[in-house]
């Protein structure tokens, strides 16, 4: 008997779904998971796709509660496979950041550790009122691996993010709200519908144009204002030269919605 996919994928319309699909094991990471995380979104971003945003959700109670401890234990008699298995995790949560893609995070029971470091790498967070965030790596001696080290204190500031550290304390999401680690909260129930309509809304927009204005935000966020400026510059022009803004401008002329062809 085959063992059931860690991921599922499938699209609502020009939204690409991707649901974790290990909620005996509250969604938990591993090198498979990662893998489908990537195979997933380099499909999603092919030409000729027709996805124009992604949306990641998990099934069960829990969002994702961290790494596979499991997987973990299996490969730390061997350095290469456990460096293999952090670099990868890495480059999978970097590859959600430089996606042209907008990709928006569901979550809802338990968004910790590794949950919380995917969660981080997405754009825009819709969390369940009954969802709670921290990172215990502290508690049990570990440390942060697939960059909550860094994105944690970048978005909520380093004295929460230290505190959080230290603490291996939970945030309800009224809190995770208050400190920008999350966008929207709303009702366990309303979650999934919440998030889909909100992917829905944002393919009516410009695909180029969003790809555009994620980048800008993301590039000049790693450098000085100086350089964030100079990159805005250096691309705005080419893309008010483009189809999308034409047929913005029309739209906007004739009273209409846009229909656009990026």
């Amino acid at each position: 008997m085959s063992e059931s996919p860690p991921v599922i994928v499938s699209r609502s319309g020009a939204v690409g779904v991707i649901e974790l699909a290990r909620p005996d094991k509250f969604n938990c990471l591993s090198l498979a998971v990662h893998a489908a995380l990537e195979a997933a979104i380099d499909d999603f971003e092919k030409p000729g796709s027709g996805v124009r945003a992604v949306l990641i959700r998990a099934q069960g109670k829990h969002f994702c509660t961290g790494a596979d401890l499991d997987e973990v234990k299996s490969l730390r008699s061997d350095q290469a496979k456990i460096e293999h298995f952090i670099r990868y995790g890495h480059s999978v949560l970097r590859r959600l950041e430089a996606s042209p893609l907008p990709i928006v995070a569901a979550c809802q029971g338990l968004v910790l550790a590794g949950g919380t470091e995917l969660m981080l790498a997405c754009d825009v967070v819709f969390a369940a009122k009954d969802a709670r965030f921290g990172d215990q790596h502290a508690q049990f001696g570990l440390v942060p691996g697939w960059g909550g080290s860094q994105r944690f204190p970048r978005i909520v500031g380093l004295r929460r993010g230290l505190d959080l550290f230290f603490t291996a304390r939970w945030i309800d999401a009224d809190m995770a709200l208050q400190w920008g680690l999350v966008n929207y909260v709303v009702e366990p129930e309303k979650l999934a519908e919440a998030a889909l309509e909100y992917c829905t809304k944002i393919t009516t927009r410009s695909r180029a144009g969003i790809a555009t204005m994620k980048r800008l935000a993301r590039e000049g966020l790693e450098g000085s204002l100086a350089d964030g400026l100079k990159l805005e510059q250096d691309i705005v022009t080419g893309a008010l030269l483009s189809e999308d803004v034409s047929e913005g401008l029309a739209a906007f002329e004739g009273r209409r919605a846009p229909v656009f062809k990026s």
